[in-house]
């Protein structure tokens, strides 16, 4: 069982670190205890869909700000269901990110805009990454006979 433990020091040790460094807040750990034996892939699957949906909305709104005249509500609207969907996972970059976008959207500031999204790209990109990290630790403490620690 040493490994499990490794596995379960390792784990708590880079959570910390995603929540110091502000890419997770409490909305993860909701989350997280919502998990338990009678649905033990829930954070798996709630994160999954985020990723699905983040994609996609990131595809939306580059088309949408490459059109010749750009639909502002549009892709306010957008944004507006990005930094929702990173609220409720807790990916606290993302959803500091769309803020400001929407600031630039509701000044129909293009430029604004268009930067704005390079940096949500570049955030969601940054904690997806963490987060499948996160989720393959998970994997590897359960598969070795473990637990996941509690967070709380």
């Amino acid at each position: 069982m040493e490994i499990v433990g490794k596995l379960q020091k390792q784990f708590m040790e880079f959570i910390s670190t995603l929540y110091r460094e502000g890419f997770l807040d409490d909305q993860f750990l909701q989350l997280q205890k919502l998990q338990d034996e009678s649905n033990p892939d829930f954070v798996f699957e709630v994160v999954s869909l985020f990723f699905e949906d983040s994609e996609k909305l990131i595809n939306n709104l580059a088309t949408a700000l490459q059109q010749q005249v750009v639909d502002f509500k549009q892709v306010d609207s957008h944004v507006h269901q990005f930094k929702g969907s990173s609220s409720s996972i807790g990916a606290q970059r993302v959803k500091n990110a769309c803020m400001a976008f929407k600031n630039f959207c509701e000044g129909k500031n293009i430029e604004g805009c268009v930067q704005c999204l390079q940096r949500v790209k570049h955030e969601y990109f940054l904690v997806k990454n963490k987060l499948e990290t996160l989720l393959r630790l998970e994997q590897q403490i359960l598969a070795a006979g473990g637990s996941i620690p509690d967070l709380s």
